[in-house]
This record gives C-alpha cells, sequence and structure tokens, in this order.
C-alpha cells in the first residue's frame, strides 16, 4: 500500500509547491505526493520553479491547488509548512516552520530548498 503525503501552505506557490517537487523526485512510486494551499495564488513562482529546475526537477505543470477537507483526507500525513492553517482536523499533521519566500529569487532559494530537501528524505523515507 502506497502512503501519500500533503504539503500544504497558504498560496501553494512557494513552500509546499517546492516540498512537493523534492519528495515526488525522491519518492518516486513509494509516496504519493500532493499539495495544496488554504488560498491559492493563480500561478507557482517562477522562482521556485527555477530553483527545482537546477536538480532536474520539472514541475512546471503544476498549478495551485485549493485545500479542501475531502483533499486533506485523501493524505495519511499533512505537512503544514506554515503554523496555524486550518487542515480541517487531519490526525496526522506534521508542523515545518518555514520562512514565506514569496518575492525571493533563486539565490534566496537555494539554502530554503536545501533545508527541505533533506527533511523531506526523511519522511518519504520513514512512509515508504
Amino acid at each position: 500500500m502506497t502512503s501519500t503525503v500533503l504539503f500544504v501552505c497558504v498560496h501553494n506557490a512557494g513552500r509546499s509547491q517546492l516540498a512537493a517537487g523534492l519528495a515526488a523526485a525522491y519518492a518516486g512510486p513509494r509516496v504519493r505526493v500532493l499539495s495544496a494551499g488554504t488560498s491559492p495564488e493563480d500561478v507557482v513562482s517562477p522562482a521556485v520553479l527555477a530553483s527545482l529546475a537546477e536538480l532536474g526537477i520539472d514541475r512546471s505543470n503544476e498549478v495551485p491547488t485549493q485545500l479542501t477537507p475531502a483533499f486533506a483526507h485523501q493524505a495519511d500525513v499533512v505537512v503544514a509548512l506554515k503554523p496555524g492553517l486550518d487542515l480541517f482536523g487531519h490526525p496526522d499533521v506534521r508542523t515545518w516552520p518555514l520562512p514565506d519566500p514569496a518575492g525571493w529569487d533563486v539565490d534566496g532559494l537555494r539554502e530554503l530548498r536545501d533545508h527541505l530537501d533533506a527533511r523531506v528524505r526523511e519522511l518519504v523515507d520513514a512512509l515508504a
């Protein structure tokens, strides 16, 4: 049985897309990876896409997704990348507080991306 992880932030344009891109690249078919936002933007941050592209990860087809109760409950684990999000009473929420990278360039995102990469790998390994 495959586990599902859902990464959530506010806009689903930065933090959650970055985490989901890293997780999907690392997990392959071992773990299903989703991302969503409580108030999604129209597009994923170009800097986030460029940061992932530096690692050979193409997420250019991603579109920010609205978090709904049904979407949240598809996941075995929800990772909130901002404290205080309404996650509809999900039974397994892990909070990884991260700065909001809105307006950051690729150079600024690298440290955040590398920090997230290590955490994502640990989580995927634990779920696989």
